[in-house]
């Protein structure tokens, strides 16, 4: 809720007109553990702030998705989201990012959320990634809930996070994380 970004245990609180909630979820079906999140406004989405979070979140995730394909590296996927947040004026930390997915949660390679072209782990069809650009308005810095887990801003500023896992194809990347009608 506002300032937690990432993972977030639920805690027993009412949702107010305005809040900016993220959803982290993680799923596991047949063995294969897919990874995805998504961030709104409750009831009155007149923030501004909070509509701009969002927006570049879900911006890097598309340009994320669409540097995904057979032959380029992690680091063109990270690159393509670093260009987005920080066009958007948003400072990235280093420290959480995208992540392999398959039998388990968070499994390597680890895809930042800005890097360089051309570096990194050559993707091959077959290879299922958790993509999630989030940012936090003010601050690249997090603290951790007393709960272990909760990820929040250190300033409390409001945040975003955007998530789809992929695979990649021979034909660049398939999004599994797409709600079905």
């Amino acid at each position: 809720m506002n300032d937690a970004v990432l993972h977030g245990l639920p805690h027993d609180y009412r949702l107010a007109d305005g809040d900016l909630l993220s959803l982290d979820l993680a799923v596991s079906l047949g063995g294969v553990v897919a990874d995805s999140a998504i961030s709104f406004i409750v009831g009155d989405a007149r923030q501004p702030q909070s509509v701009a979070l969002i927006d570049a979140t879900q911006r890097a995730l598309s340009a994320g998705i669409a540097a995904a394909r057979p032959g380029a590296h992690i680091g063109d996927i990270s690159h393509a989201i670093g260009t987005v947040l920080s066009a958007a004026g948003y400072p990235i930390n280093t420290e959480f990012g995208g992540h392999g997915v398959g039998s388990t949660m968070h499994q390597d390679p680890h895809v930042s959320n800005t890097g360089r072209p051309g570096r990194g782990y050559r993707l091959r069809p077959g290879l299922l990634l958790a993509l999630e650009p989030w940012v936090m308005a003010d601050t690249a810095t997090l603290v951790t809930d007393p709960d272990g887990w909760t990820l929040r801003s250190v300033t409390g500023c409001r945040t975003a996070h955007s998530e789809h896992t992929i695979a990649i194809t021979d034909d660049g990347a398939d999004v599994l994380t797409v709600p079905k009608p």
